[in-house]
């Protein structure tokens, strides 16, 4: 095992090596994943920094993306499909995978699985693959609780219906206000073209 120092200080690089990565040159990019993929693979470096990985469309760059698929092809190439299967399915990890296989948005997730898809590892999205199916599932169990806490009375209905007609009376006029402002500009226009 190596030294706990270095072992953090390569955890530090790595970071700051994934926040500038859009800076990288493509050849200077395959080979830090190579590098970081190595340290993983020997275990030099810890399986938590995967945790600093948002693998989001949002969350990545064209860069970022190309740099985690050189990553996990390359730990891929060191460890086997079995043991990097065995190693991101590992409990313990989940709270440090939790970003590159997101469960926060429906979106996120199909990001994610077609992300590992297009680079030919769909195998490994199969738990992700089985939380989005089961996913309607689970909000419907979710709401459920919540909408036996709806079927009791409430008190404040009646102020609460009479600020929804004030409401929707201040939309109305607004409305109206908007459209006589529109037809007063048309007729503003046209007087102007006639002259």
């Amino acid at each position: 095992m190596i030294n706990k120092v270095h072992q953090e200080n390569f955890e530090k690089c790595f970071v700051q090596q994934y926040s500038m990565i859009h800076r990288l040159e493509t050849n200077k990019l395959r080979n830090v994943a190579k590098f970081f993929a190595h340290l993983l693979g020997t275990f030099a470096l810890p399986w938590h920094v995967l945790a600093y990985i948002r693998l989001t469309e949002k969350d990545t760059t064209s860069s970022s993306r190309i740099f985690i698929k050189i990553l996990i092809q390359e730990l891929l190439e060191h460890l086997g499909i079995r043991l990097l299967n065995e190693k991101l399915s590992d409990q313990s990890m989940q709270d440090s995978l939790e970003s590159i296989f997101p469960k926060d948005n429906p979106k996120n997730t199909r990001f994610s699985i077609n992300f590992f898809t297009s680079i030919g590892l769909g195998g490994i999205t199969e738990n992700l693959r089985e939380y989005l199916k089961n996913m309607p599932r689970l909000i419907m169990q979710q709401q459920k609780p919540v909408s036996e806490s709806d079927d009791e009375p409430e008190r404040s209905s009646g102020s609460d219906s009479s600020g929804s007609e004030s409401e929707s009376e201040a939309e109305q006029s607004s409305s109206s206000e908007s459209e006589s402002d529109k037809e007063e500009r048309q007729r503003r226009h046209k007087k102007r073209r006639r002259q």
